[in-house]
Order: C-alpha cells, then sequence, then structure tokens
C-alpha cells in the first residue's frame, strides 16, 4: 500500500507542471524532515532502558523484525540525511536498543522483566489471563509504567552489585598490593643483612683477636697477689 503511494505522488509529480512540480518536491521533503523530526522525538521520549520501546516494538518481535525495523529507522533518522540537530543522539540509542535485543542474555533478561512487570499488574489489581481488561489502554499503560519500575529496580540493583564487586576487588587488591610490600621489605632486610655479612664477621674477628690478647700478655707479675698472714705466738 505505502509503495503504490508513493508511487502515485510520483506519477502525479511526473505529469504536473514545472512549477507545480518544485512545490510538490518542497512539500515532499518537508513532509519527509518532519517524519524524520518526529522519529527521533519518539526515540528520545522512550525509555532508555527498555530497547523495545526504543525500537518501537512490542515484546516476543523475532529477530527479523528487529533488523527490519532498525534498518527502516536507522535510515530515515541517520545524522547524515538530517538537519536535526538531535539526531546523532537519536541514532545511538537506536543502535544501543538493536545491540542490545540482538544479544541472547541481554534480551532474554528484559523479556524475563517485562514478564514480570506484568505479572505485577495482574496481581496488583486481581486481574486474570483471561480478565477483559488485559485488552484495554488502560492495562497496557499500567504495563508500560510497571514495566519502567521493575526495569529501574534491576537496573539499581545492578550497580549496587558492580559497586560491591568493586569495593571487594579494591580490598583484595590492597590485600595483595601489602603482601607486596611485606615480602619486598623483607627481601630488601635480607639483602642489607648479606650485604653486611663480611663486615660483621671481621668485626667479631677483631673483638674475638682483642680478646684473646688481653688474657694472655698479663703473666704473673701482673695479678696482686695475696699474701699469707703469719700466725702469731702468744706471749708469755
Amino acid at each position: 500500500m505505502a509503495t503504490q503511494d508513493a508511487q502515485d505522488r510520483q506519477d502525479a509529480k511526473d505529469d504536473a507542471p514545472v512549477d507545480t512540480r518544485d512545490a510538490l518536491e518542497v512539500l515532499e521533503s518537508e513532509a519527509k524532515e518532519w517524519e524524520k523530526d518526529a522519529e527521533i522525538d519518539r526515540i528520545l521520549k522512550a525509555f532508555r532502558l527498555d530497547a523495545y520501546a526504543v525500537l518501537g516494538l512490542k515484546p516476543g518481535v523475532p529477530e527479523s523484525d528487529i533488523k527490519a525495523v532498525y534498518r527502516k529507522k536507522s535510515l530515515l533518522i541517520h545524522p547524515d540525511k538530517t538537519r536535526n540537530p538531535l539526531a546523532p543522539e537519536a541514532f545511538d540509542r537506536l543502535k544501543k536498543a538493536q545491540t542490545e535485543l540482538m544479544d541472547e542474555k541481554h534480551r532474554r533478561t528484559l523479556d524475563e522483566a517485562i514478564a514480570d512487570a506484568r505479572m505485577l499488574v495482574l496481581r496488583e489489581n486481581k486481574w486474570t489471563v483471561d480478565s477483559p481488561e488485559l485488552k484495554t489502554e488502560e492495562f497496557e499503560r499500567k504495563w508500560a509504567e510497571k514495566t519502567k519500575f521493575v526495569l529501574i529496580e534491576n537496573e539499581h540493583r545492578r550497580r549496587r552489585q558492580i559497586k560491591a564487586q568493586m569495593q571487594e576487588e579494591g580490598r583484595e587488591q590492597r590485600r595483595q598490593e601489602e603482601e607486596a610490600e611485606a615480602r619486598r621489605r623483607k627481601r630488601q632486610h635480607e639483602e642489607e643483612w648479606e650485604a653486611t655479612r663480611d663486615q660483621r664477621i671481621n668485626s667479631w674477628r677483631q673483638f674475638q683477636k682483642s680478646k684473646t690478647a688481653g688474657a694472655g700478655g698479663g703473666g704473673s707479675g701482673d695479678g696482686p697477689e695475696k699474701k699469707k698472714k703469719k700466725k702469731l705466738k702468744p706471749i708469755g
């Protein structure tokens, strides 16, 4: 249908006079720019933690749809094809969303979060899977809001885990650095001890030598002699 409309516009343009054709081209160019601006605005307003919302897709779509939608939208808002200054940011978000959905692990985690949000909405409103409310816009709105809540909670939890992990890694790194410093000091002490080994040995030898010389050079006359006291005979 879209292809036929484009062909009809092209036929009308070809059959129109030159001035009219120029005006039609201007209008068509403006319409395309409006479409690009609208898509850029939609992407930037989409909840960035929900890659489906950024791409404008529903959960559970096949991988082929993800690729097709990404290609179409990326060509539409590519920074080289629009004057919109926000195009680079929107294009980066679109690319990031596509990358996340193409990652099996990330997509599974996202699907689980969206499923949890749906279950919470049913539980909070006491609805069942057969409740007619599930086919209303109110349910879609509540589901989308609850999905944001769940994804934000998951992101906070992920950041806390990363912070705790970094703190633990920091403690482990400090412990390793302290052990390395202790080994360095021990090695330095052993090296210094070994470097002064000859000096200590020479000092000990000099001490022993001087001690031996002092003990053997005094002779018999050097030391004090104890004089024997004579016994005095009593008088009378």
